[in-house]
Order: structure tokens, then sequence, then C-alpha cells
């Protein structure tokens, strides 16, 4: 397995003790920051943005990266939107400037569902992420991080950034936004914000509103981050040591809902990690070792601020806040659909993408989602590239 990869993107696994002596201390924080290398990312500046709150944010930057030509029309240009814990990285390979290779390398590039020889593929780093756009770990106008001083930012207003972002570059029509998780949020935000302004949706593995049950199990990972004592009340970027213990135990909470306790079972079983008994011994069983690992290792490449920032993001998710309800808001989409849910999700359940489908006017599946039934649970969107892919190019013929 390659190790440079994220845990989202590959099935579980057992973590030997050599790769957990590989990581070493954490840093403090693992944010993209300016000096940095840039790696493969491209900078847009969208100005001052003043979010739903009354809040502003004086100057937004926005990083971004991108694959293929635009045509001459610009009329072949697609957005890839990230889930909570990815970045603008959708395709290439890890190295100066990127911890991790593509999380999306199956679906994006020559060839392949999201072809690069055709179509221009563009894919931003969220407002109030840590990988280059303006977030938590930025530096505020007063030359120090903006930490906990980052305003509440909604689904809608990182979709304004998008908006706001596309105009910087020059894209005045999506011939498809497609986004997973988080990302599908925002894909239907952008279908009911500016429907004028793209052609194709694919929202995948995402609802139409995030439930008091989800809202559930975000909140106890934020509340892992903030009883750290070395969160610090988000002051910890000139600290030694950050909220690396709560960041970690996050991600692990948030790792049993991205997997489906079928694939936990039959991969781990009650296996021990080593020949020490986790029966009173001291040891540990193997499922523990492999939350552990990943748990530690995506501190490598988050940021506790903005972690809980995103998540709050996501508890704030609610496509029918203010438009009369969620039926009264799908009938605002225009453009034609793909609404993709997997049958062993358990952090956004199917039902949620069944709901979605049954609104659309303009669903490609006449009032269905499309169906996948794997192990892997939420993940499978990231993981099952052939279903996934075949979905999307489905959608982008249509």
């Amino acid at each position: 397995m390659d190790w440079q990869t994220t845990a989202d993107t590959v099935p579980s696994s057992f973590i030997t003790e050599a790769q957990v002596h590989t990581l070493g201390k954490p840093p403090v924080t693992g944010a993209w920051r300016e000096g940095d290398p840039v790696g493969e990312r491209l900078f847009a500046s969208i100005g001052a943005l003043v979010v739903e709150s009354g809040d502003e944010l004086p100057s937004v930057r926005i990083a971004y990266e991108s694959w293929g030509t635009l045509s001459p029309a610009k009329d072949n240009a697609i957005l890839v939107l990230h889930a909570l814990t990815g970045d603008s990285h959708v395709t290439g390979a890890h190295g100066p400037g990127h911890t991790n290779s593509g999380w999306w390398s199956a679906i994006v590039g020559p060839g392949k569902a999201i072809d690069t020889d055709r179509w221009f593929v563009v894919a931003p780093n969220v407002l109030g992420g840590c990988q280059g756009t303006t977030g938590p770990a930025s530096l505020a106008p007063d030359g120090a991080e903006w930490a906990a001083r980052f305003p509440y930012v909604t689904i809608r207003d990182q979709v304004a950034a998008q908006i706001a972002f596309s105009d910087a570059i020059g894209i005045d029509r999506w011939a498809a936004v497609v986004g997973g998780s988080m990302g599908g949020m925002h894909v239907l935000e952008w279908a009911i914000m500016a429907p004028e302004r793209l052609e194709r949706i694919a929202v995948l593995a995402a609802p139409p509103v995030t439930t008091a049950d989800q809202i559930a199990l975000n909140t106890v990972q934020m509340e892992a981050i903030r009883t750290d004592p070395a969160f610090r009340h988000g002051d910890f970027y000139d600290e030694l040591e950050g909220p690396t213990r709560g960041l970690a135990l996050a991600r692990r909470m948030a790792l049993l809902n991205y997997r489906s306790p079928t694939e936990l079972n039959e991969r781990f079983h009650r296996e021990w990690q080593s020949d020490i008994s986790p029966l009173g011994a001291g040891g540990r069983f193997a499922v523990e070792s492999y939350l552990d690992f990943h748990g530690n290792k995506f501190t490598r490449r988050f940021d506790a601020n903005s972690y809980i920032t995103l998540t709050e993001s996501m508890n704030s998710h609610d496509i029918g806040r203010g438009r009369g309800g969620v039926a009264a808001a799908l009938e605002r989409i225009t453009a034609r659909a793909l609404v993709l849910g997997v049958g062993s999700d358990r952090y956004f359940p199917y039902s949620g993408q069944a709901e979605i489908a049954a609104g659309l006017r303009t669903g490609i599946r006449q009032g269905e989602p499309y169906r996948i039934e794997s192990e892997y649970g939420h993940d499978a969107f990231l993981i099952e590239s052939d279903l996934v892919g075949e979905a999307i190019t489905e959608l982008l013929a249509a």
C-alpha cells in the first residue's frame, strides 16, 4: 500500500509496527503555511467577502489546481469540490507541497471518467480550509493567525466564495460541478444559488440537510479537539505542541462514520496487533491500531481550527433553509443531475440521496439515485472508482 494516500481512498488494512514508527512527532498544525513549497497550487484573490453572519473577511485567497486545457468557447470546464478532509490535490503524486497523492486520481486524468484530454478540470480548496485557501491558519490583517477568530462560515458562504472564484478565473458557466460528501453539499447549493452557471451536477453521498444525528456525530468530534489542553482556545500556533491528540481522536471518530461495520468486521475480526494480548496484558486489537495510526497520520496534513470550522459549516447545511423547505429548494434546480448514494453509508444514509433524487425534475435516473453496493460505507465514493466512474460518465454524456 502507498502510505502517501489518505485513509479515505483505500480499504482498511492492518498496520505494522514499522509503519507506526515512521510517523515521528506531529507538527503543531498540518496546515499549508506561507513559505511552504507551493507544489501544484495556483492562487486567485476574490477580495472581501461578507458571510451570512454579517462578519467580513477583508481579503480572501483561493488555492486551486487545474488539469487539461480550457476550450476557446470556455464550454468544457468542470468544477470538482472536495470533502471535509480533502483539498485541491485531486490527482497527482505526493511531493513537495503535497503530503498525499491525489484523492481521486482514479477518476480524474487522461482517458478516465473525467477525461482531462477533453475537460478542463478545476479544484479549489474550500473557504475555511487549511491547504492554501484563507482559513483559520491564515494570517489576519493584524499579522497573527485568524485561529478561533475566523468567522463562522456556512456551506452557502463557501459556495459564494466559489462563485467569486469562478469569476476571478474567467469561467462564466461550468459544464459540470461535481462533489462528494461536503463537496456534494456545495454542489446542491451551487445548483440552487446559481442555476444559470452550470449545465450538470453530480451529488455524491451527500444529504439535503444535515440531520440531528449527523450533527451529534460531528459535535463530539469538535469537542474532542476543544478539550485537548493543547488547543488553548484555538491559539496554539506559536506553541511547541498543538492539539494533535484531540485532532487525532476526532479523526478516529470520523473514520467509524465513514466505513461500514461489514468492512471493519471482515478485515480485522478480533485479531491482535501483535503477540501481546489486548485482554489485560497491554496489547491492542488490530482495529485499534488501524484507527490510531490514521488518526495520528491525519495530524500531519490538517489543522485543528480548520477541522472545527468546516465541521460547523457541514452542520449548517440545509438546502431548504429560508426557501420553503427541501422540496421547494430542489424545484429550483435546472441542471441535469446525477445523485449517487451508497447502500452501506451510515454517515449520510442512502435515504438522503433518495429524497434528493425524488425531488429533482432533471435527474438522469428519473427520480432514482445511482445506488452503489459496497462494503466501504460512506468512503465508497472515493474507493469504488469503477462504479463511480461509470455514473459520472453517464452524466457527462447526458
